[in-house]
């Protein structure tokens, strides 16, 4: 759907709008070499017309020259002198090193690419997958970042299997590299091995990771990439490092091995390490590698589900204390008339069914950390029990005569905003204070999706395991589904929604749609698709059933009857004829851009 950034913007102009006034033909850039490359992908076999083409691409590219602004799509665009970027090219390559300078050009090229799949998918929903991967290169060579010659490729769609090959001419990374460098002996087109990883992982939702092979800036004639995806690679840590900001975030597991994070000097290797590639992400794990090597109190903010008390264990496991106990404490969990002794401890007689002393979480943490999960919960008594605590360093149990000195990092972590409840009088301002000593919010998954193809790849493998039930990948639909989702659970969610259809769905198939959403979540409107029962299921209709029948359908794999392409075609026959066949007016009714309505038109048969 064609979005306006603004509604106060002045009218823009799109390269396509300009290539028909001036005559110019796009279609002439995509060459034969696309079409025989093409036709290299499993049960896909679409020429160099196949949309979107540059023609397509062009009317997602905007101009607003009288605003100071460029749009492609809904995403704000620069035009930025290759010269400038090579500059901070250097500047970072000289202040922080040649391996720490490629992480951050790798993890830009990434959310970029990612970027421009997700507008692929917008745009052209229906596209076969070589289509949309072919739009990836049109989209490079577009923003003038670089040539992309197709050498082979291949997508298996039934096990979602891809490797790929391709020749880089012109790029302008390696033009600043040189420049400034001259020859060597790495590859430099980090921003670009980046992008093209973003992108294909994005778009096929599983992790695909590029390799380059030559470069110009190690004196080759040309620039080669090779694609596969991540668990066909022998060595795939190597790459994948650079798209970790900290030596704390793991990669997604790949064929049988065991998930691990990277070594930490003196800590142990763990099993549960982060995952994401994203920029709020990595600018989080920026935060807690900071603040990890002091004693300061942290509060984690942010919603349900998106892995704070996951934030607090790896703080922890960084930090001096990480041969010390963590002990994690779950506010909301504990009755009102229990906190106390549940925190402080209790002697012996203190009360009726006392039978016995026993040490609360402070003491049991004495000399490493406690975590209080849902701290915004406690009652305005055990706030003030609790901020003596921090003031004093002390606890005294219930039903004591002394104090107990401990030495405990504290860590909050809330889903609510503390300074409101502050000033609705729901929560100490002295309390609040003391624990916001170094806060770190992180972002709900909807702001984050360039870590939703990781995460995917990491569930999938993860919960093949843990259940004995390999799955493959998943369809191009649940792709979609799960990328325009907007998790209200955040990552609980959609690590529940890939365990149960690791479940439900039959042994050594891709996990599909109505495998993935059978407790009535609201789909985006625009990603419709067939229910087990054959309607067709999505926010603008029924939710997907979550009944025995519809579960039992989709654990037999039964595809039910389609009816997405009669119901496209009435639509379409429908705008048309309201509109008078008029293509523009009736792409505007129903909410899609032109280049979209007039593919979708051939695509069905019918007349415009």
């Amino acid at each position: 759907m064609t979005k306006s950034p603004a509604s106060s913007l002045p009218p823009r102009i799109s390269l396509a709008e300009v290539a028909r006034a001036t005559g110019a033909a796009l279609g002439r850039f995509d060459g034969d070499e696309v079409a025989r490359a093409l036709g290299r992908f499993e049960a896909s076999h679409v020429g160099s017309e196949a949309h979107p083409t540059i023609a397509d691409i062009s009317e997602c590219l905007f101009f607003s020259p009288g605003d100071g602004r460029i749009w492609l799509q809904d995403q704000r665009m620069v035009l930025l002198h290759t010269e400038a970027l090579g500059s901070l090219r250097r500047e970072l390559i000289d202040s922080l090193g040649q391996e720490k300078a490629r992480g951050l050009f790798t993890r830009a090229g990434y959310v970029s690419g990612a970027r421009d799949a997700q507008l692929v998918r917008a745009q052209w929903p229906e596209a076969e997958p070589a289509s949309a991967a072919i739009a990836g290169t049109r989209l490079h060579a577009l923003e003038g970042v670089v040539k992309v010659e197709l050498v082979h490729v291949r997508y298996d769609p039934e096990t979602s299997d891809y490797e790929g090959e391709f020749i880089w001419h012109h790029s302008s990374e390696d033009d600043e590299h040189i420049a400034a460098y001259g020859i060597g002996g790495s590859p430099a087109c980090w921003m670009q091995v980046g992008y093209a990883t973003g992108y294909v992982s994005t778009l096929f939702g599983r992790l695909v990771v590029f390799r380059e092979v030559a470069c110009r800036s190690m004196g080759e004639s040309h620039c080669r990439v090779i694609g596969k995806s991540a668990e066909r690679w022998d060595d795939v840590e190597e790459d994948m490092r650079y798209l970790r900001a900290r030596d704390f975030v793991g990669s997604p597991p790949h064929g049988a091995s065991t998930p691990q994070a990277a070594h930490l000097p003196a800590a142990p290797r763990r099993h549960d390490a982060m995952v994401g590639a994203s920029a709020a992400f990595n600018a989080a794990c920026h935060l807690l590698h900071r603040v990890a090597p002091t004693t300061a109190t942290v509060l984690f903010t942010g919603e349900s589900g998106v892995g704070k008390e996951k934030f607090a264990s790896m703080l922890h496991s960084i930090g001096p204390r990480r041969d010390k106990p963590f002990v994690a404490v779950n506010c909301a969990a504990i009755p009102e008339t229990l906190i106390e002794s549940e925190l402080f401890g209790v002697e012996r007689g203190a009360y009726t069914g006392a039978g016995a002393s026993r040490p609360g979480r402070f003491e049991r943490a004495h000399g490493g950390t406690l975590f209080l999960d849902e701290i915004g919960t406690l009652s305005y008594a055990a706030q003030g029990k609790l901020l003596r605590t921090l003031q004093e360093g002390d606890v005294e149990r219930v039903g004591g005569t002394r104090s107990v000195t401990v030495d405990v990092r504290v860590i909050a972590a809330t889903n609510v905003d503390l300074r409101q409840a502050v000033r609705e009088g729901r929560f100490r301002d002295d309390l609040f204070f003391r624990l916001n000593v170094f806060p770190i919010h992180l972002p709900p998954l909807r702001e984050r999706r360039d870590d939703v193809p990781l995460l995917m790849s990491h569930f999938l493998q993860h919960y093949g395991r843990k259940h004995g039930r390999p799955a493959t990948g998943f369809t191009q639909a649940a792709v979609r589904a799960l990328l325009n989702y907007d998790y209200p659970g955040n990552i609980r969610e959609l690590q529940n929604l890939i365990e149960r259809a690791v479940i439900i769905a039959p042994e050594g198939m891709l996990l599909d749609v109505h495998h993935l959403f059978t407790s009535g979540e609201a789909l985006d409107k625009n990603v419709l698709s067939i229910r087990p029962d054959g309607h067709l299921s999505g926010a603008g209709s029924a939710p997907v059933s979550s009944d025995s029948s519809a579960n039992q359908a989709a654990a037999d794999g039964a595809p039910g009857p389609g009816s997405w392409g009669q119901m496209e075609e009435t639509l379409i026959k429908n705008a048309l004829a309201q509109c008078g066949g008029n293509l523009s007016a009736a792409a505007r009714a129903l909410g899609i851009t032109r280049a979209q309505l007039a593919y979708r038109a051939r695509k069905r048969g019918v007349a415009s």
